[in-house]
């Protein structure tokens, strides 16, 4: 694991931005994993401003998402459905066929978590998967004592994620959906490449925990320390509980792989 530490949330955001386009553009045919959330926006803002200015080209690429609300449809405001047509799909010219989320709707969800595993798995697996990390550490929606194992299934949301998703239901935790269907961590960790945006002074301690300490499942995030390719970035406000900051900050600035991205230091 690699933790890129940057100024502010804006350069952060970039940058994970930037690594996407680098993937991309040395494979159109890239299997995305995507992530929703406040602090995915600015990255999806940076990528469709690298395709109206540099042309990124999306049009042979394929994402899959990493879990959705049950109970409500995809056209409903609040899905993650249509998180990801406003905020990323329908601004850059990628086939909507190629594109997908777990049916939440599903009149067989054990059956639509089988589906949704064994596409990613026809499609060649995730070649690169975002991920931002929740207040009590989880991916995804793998919610504390989540199996380092799972698979794509059900899981039943904590009261923390209801609160700490609520302002998009209209500030009330009483009006999101008590469960989703999300990819595991397992399939999560099948990635080829492991890429997590976290930023905020709120962010701070979980950040430290899923780090540099001991990989549990009451952090899932801290299962990313298995993962042979993970890159975290940060910014100064997500990191400032690390306590390896300067050694951090050693490797990116000295590692060739990270010599195009300096100039965001």
């Amino acid at each position: 694991m690699e933790v890129i530490i940057l100024p502010d949330r804006h350069k952060a955001a970039q940058m994970v931005a930037r690594i996407v386009a680098k993937e991309l553009r040395a494979n159109l045919r890239l299997v995305l994993g995507l992530a929703t959330g406040r602090t995915m926006e600015r990255a999806y803002d940076c990528l469709v401003d690298i395709h109206r200015t540099e042309g990124l080209d999306f049009s042979l690429c394929s994402t899959f998402n990493l879990d959705e609300y049950i109970g409500i449809p995809a056209d409903h405001p609040c899905s993650y459905r249509r998180y990801m047509d406003e905020r990323l799909f329908d601004q850059v010219n990628i086939p909507k066929a190629n594109t997908h989320l777990p049916d939440g709707m599903a009149k067989d969800l054990g059956e639509e978590c089988r589906r949704y595993e064994a596409s990613i798995v026809a499609a060649g697996g995730i070649g690169l998967q975002l991920l931002g990390i929740g207040s009590d550490g989880h991916i995804g929606f793998n919610e504390p004592l989540s199996a380092l194992r799972s698979r794509t299934r059900e899981k039943a949301l904590t009261p923390a994620t209801l609160e700490q998703n609520a302002p998009m239901f209209g500030g009330d935790p009483a009006n999101v959906p008590r469960r989703a269907i999300t990819m595991g961590v397992g399939t999560i960790l099948d990635s080829a490449r492991a890429l997590m945006l976290v930023t905020g002074e709120s962010k701070a301690s979980i950040l430290a925990k899923a780090v540099e300490g001991p990989i549990t499942s009451m952090v899932t995030a801290s299962a990313l320390q298995l993962h042979p390719r993970c890159q975290v970035v940060v910014d100064e406000e997500a990191a400032s509980e690390l306590k390896g900051i300067d050694y951090y900050r050693w490797v990116f600035a000295n590692e060739p792989e990270w010599a195009e991205f300096q100039d965001l230091a």
